[in-house]
């Protein structure tokens, strides 16, 4: 018999009183506009970094732009700017709000800030309160040390105005022909999240069904499954391969970007070929200000354990930069009879001179579980009701039953300005992670709640990673078009090894009342072989036209896509696969007025065919590559301080089946995701925030080689997805900010014969945090209650019919110290 030696755990009493307030949702974009509150520039208290300006303008429009180049700031503006007499001078060592005093003195214009390194100009003329008085309130900016090539953030600071478009690079929102979100490290902290999963649940778009306590993230997003298998299918730093495999923790992220629909041109085929959209990671680096961040946290049942983030820029013109974010945690979660240990180390280089560019990511991550969460299944002949979800602390795994993961990975890149349009560039990039576990899978047995445990193994898993990419992006005018052309070249390949020990009777039982049972025993696996290995390479070219100022943008691009896979039972090669695909895209975005986006795109994603497995008629004949498709239009708005977004799409994708009469095996399924997604995000008023939306789905198998399944809705798809997040200033203490968050998901099916479902949800989540300082160090403490009303609940279902069960009602606390 093969056993973990257990760990000690720690047993902490967790006493603290979490005062927390719902928000009340507004109801109109255009109304929030008028509520903004503008400060003249002489009167605003800020506390920001000095940086060197000399220049001379001659118009104000010009001066913003100097300014913004200078400092790495983002300085908008919505009213006319007035003519200037003369030139304006900006030198010496000023901060940014000073510079735009000088640059605006003598006119009727003033600013505000709208994040922690963006300002937006307005008319201070047009706008008063109620009394006619002019608004005077300070406005506070605060130096954070934020990395000067991200797009800033938006006001509100929960998201950022662009986004990385794969090959296309960092693109604004409202110039980009498709819909991207990037969250923000402010709000991640805010969220107090320990993974990325954490994060991306609260996309209305975005599910992550798995529940923190197993041993893995997966994510759906506009129906569509991500990460399901072994070769991991987040995106680190624009290439696969680098990312931890199974989950990523959160406090190596600056920015986590969720590109949706199929991106095949863009980020190239995903290592498993996810069509719902793309998750990159933007790696932390080290900002204009030094940091010295120490956090420590409690909660989650009694899990205790905190966190190191340092930064320093180094050299003559701080070209050098170092950032290191460490943790470490530790203790008993809300899953009964579970204990979650966890690290993390991840050290970050970037050199940045006029011309090359260059950094270096080191990560290594952790993860061992004692009983860790395993999703219940039903058979797919069964036709029982699905059972009630039991309470959110239900763990049928015993604690005998283990899973423990290491991550290393690393990345080079670097880039070089050749001339002041032309920059080439280039990264590799790998990892490697190792699995051992021991557990099986319980399958649900009936509508009342009984439950056996299937193939309770020991696996050992290893997968490797590698990913390199190079190209060329440019910039050049044919006549009045403008063109950002890239070329990329790319090649990512894994390979990954397996070994199984004989599979053991498992435990039983019922949902309703789990029983401690006694170790069962299992046998280690005799070595660890290769189970398969892949290679993807593409070569893109992509060319975004513009015309007219910008107000239309054009772009079209295609990749060729190489796909080799092999197969291996115990080692030996079973099976190959060796074929190509062209993926296209087409964008366009027309801006008809400064405040309004209009965007459309048809683009492709890209899987691999099968090999038909012997049971057919065709056995052995290699099937075309899966080409998904989707199209997609919209309109985004942007107000200055809140904006939003309405699109809708259509995605279909095809898979295979063996025809039940002929048993020939052919590609005949097609499943189509039709969705209208509305979305908000900004600043309702100085002290009210607002970010969430709702995603409609009509999802259909419209092609079937089963007759009986067309017209069938797929599995674990729901018709309708909200988040909405609110966070309120209050008036009544200086510091303290109140947040409410509402997460509804409609009914889904778990077969494919719409017979089984599990019912809709809905949670409410409350937090607070407190900003202050003490003895001159910065403190910000938060605490949150995730589904204060304990609801017990069906998380989700993903392709493999597999259930998640909701957490129950959860306390976090934390205390974050900058010195």
């Amino acid at each position: 018999m093969y056993s973990k030696q257990a760990k000690s755990k720690k047993n902490i009493l967790i006493s603290a009183l979490l005062m927390t307030s719902s928000i009340g949702l507004p109801t109109a974009l255009m109304a929030a506009e008028t509520n903004t509150q503008t400060v003249p520039g002489k009167q605003v208290e800020v506390a920001q970094a000095l940086y060197s300006f000399d220049f001379s303008v001659t118009s104000i429009a010009d001066g913003i732009s100097q300014i913004g180049d200078v400092s790495g700031w983002s300085i908008a503006y919505t009213v006319e700017l007035p003519e200037i007499a003369g030139s304006r001078e900006i030198r010496g060592e000023l901060s940014v709000p000073a510079a735009i005093e000088m640059l605006i003195r003598g006119t009727d214009l003033s600013y505000r800030a709208i994040g922690s390194r963006s300002l937006i100009i307005t008319d201070a003329s047009t706008q008063s309160n109620a009394s006619g008085e002019m608004v005077t309130d300070p406005v506070i900016v605060e130096a954070t040390g934020t990395q000067s090539d991200l797009a800033p953030a938006y006001a509100g600071g929960q998201v950022a105005t662009g986004g990385r478009l794969g090959m296309l690079g960092n693109t604004d929102i409202m110039d980009a022909p498709v819909s991207i979100t990037s969250y923000t490290s402010e709000y991640i902290a805010d969220q107090q999240a320990e993974t990325i999963a954490d994060v991306l649940q609260y996309d209305p778009s975005v599910r992550a069904p798995n529940a923190e306590t197993s041993n893995l993230d997966t994510y759906q997003i506009r129906g569509f499954g991500v990460n399901l298998f072994n070769a991991g299918e987040v995106g680190f730093n624009g290439a696969y391969g680098v990312a931890p495999t199974f989950r990523v923790d959160s406090n190596v992220a600056e920015r986590i970007e969720v590109l949706k629909g199929p991106n095949a041109l863009l980020n190239g085929m995903s290592p498993t070929g996810a069509v719902g959209g793309a998750i990159n990671i933007v790696p932390k680096r080290a900002g204009d200000e030094d940091l010295n961040r120490v956090s420590l946290d409690y909660g989650r049942g009694e899990q205790g354990g905190g966190n190191l983030d340092f930064s320093r820029r180094f050299g003559a013109n701080d070209e050098f930069g170092v950032r290191f974010n460490g943790g470490y945690h530790d203790g008993d979660t809300y899953l009964d009879h579970q204990t979650r240990e966890r690290s993390l180390a991840a050290l970050a280089l970037d050199y940045k001179g006029d011309n090359f560019r260059a950094s270096v990511d080191l990560i290594d991550q952790r993860e061992n579980l004692d009983a860790p969460a395993r999703e219940f299944f039903i058979s797919s002949g069964a036709t029982f009701a699905v059972p009630d979800a039991p309470d959110g602390s239900t763990n049928p795994i015993q604690k005998w039953e283990w899973s423990d993961a290491v991550d290393r990975s690393g990345m080079i890149k670097a880039e070089y300005d050749v001339l002041d349009s032309l920059t080439v560039f280039a990264s590799f990039g790998g990892g490697r992670t190792e699995l051992d576990r021991v557990f099986g899978t319980p399958i649900l047995q009936n509508s009342a709640g009984d439950y056996s445990e299937s193939n309770l193994t020991y696996g050992s898993f290893l997968t490797d990673r590698w990913s390199t990419s190079g190209g060329v992006r440019g910039e050049f005018y044919t006549l009045e078009v403008n063109h950002k052309v890239t070329f990329e070249a790319s090649h990512y390949q894994d390979s990954v090894s397996r070994g199984l020990g004989t599979a053991a009777t498992g435990t039983s039982g019922n949902i309703y009342n789990v029983q401690e049972v006694s170790p069962v025993a299992v046998s280690a696996p005799n070595g660890r072989p290769k189970l398969s290995d892949s290679e993807l390479t593409g070569y893109a070219v992509a060319d975004t036209m513009s015309f007219w100022d910008e107000q239309v943008l054009f772009t079209v691009g295609a990749r060729h896509q190489t796909i080799k896979v092999n197969n291996y039972s115990s080692g030996v090669l079973s099976a190959s696969y060796d074929d190509s695909a062209i993926t296209p895209m087409v964008g366009v975005v027309v801006k008809p007025i400064e405040t309004v986006s209009l965007y459309a795109n048809y683009i492709e994603g890209l899987n691999k065919g099968q090999t038909v497995p012997t049971s057919a008629a065709n056995a052995g004949q290699t099937l075309d590559p899966y080409i998904a498709k989707q199209i997609e239009t919209g309109i985004k708005l942007d107000f200055g301080t809140i904006g939003g977004s309405v699109s809708a799409f259509q995605i279909t994708k095809p898979s295979a089946d063996e025809d039940p009469d002929t048993s020939v095996y052919r590609a005949d399924n097609e499943q189509r995701n039709r969705g209208i997604e509305l979305n908000v995000f900004g600043e309702v008023t100085d002290d009210v925030r607002l970010m969430g939306g709702v995603m409609f789905l009509d999802s259909e198998i419209t092609k079937a080689v089963i007759s009986s399944n067309k017209g069938k809705r797929p599995v674990g798809t729901p018709e309708m997805q909200i988040n909405l997040v609110g966070e309120w200033d209050t008036p009544f203490v200086d510091g303290l900010t109140l947040s409410g968050t509402v997460t509804h998901t409609s009914e889904q099916f778990v077969d494919t014969n719409n017979v089984q479902g599990i019912p809709d949800w809905t949670t409410l989540d409350l937090g607070a945090r407190y900003k202050t300082e003490l003895y001159g160090t910065p403190l910000t403490v938060r605490a949150s209650i995730q589904n204060v009303t304990n609801e017990k609940y069906w998380s989700g279902v993903n392709d493999y019919r597999l259930l998640s069960l909701g957490a129950p009602r959860t306390a976090f606390l934390s205390l974050t110290a900058d010195f």
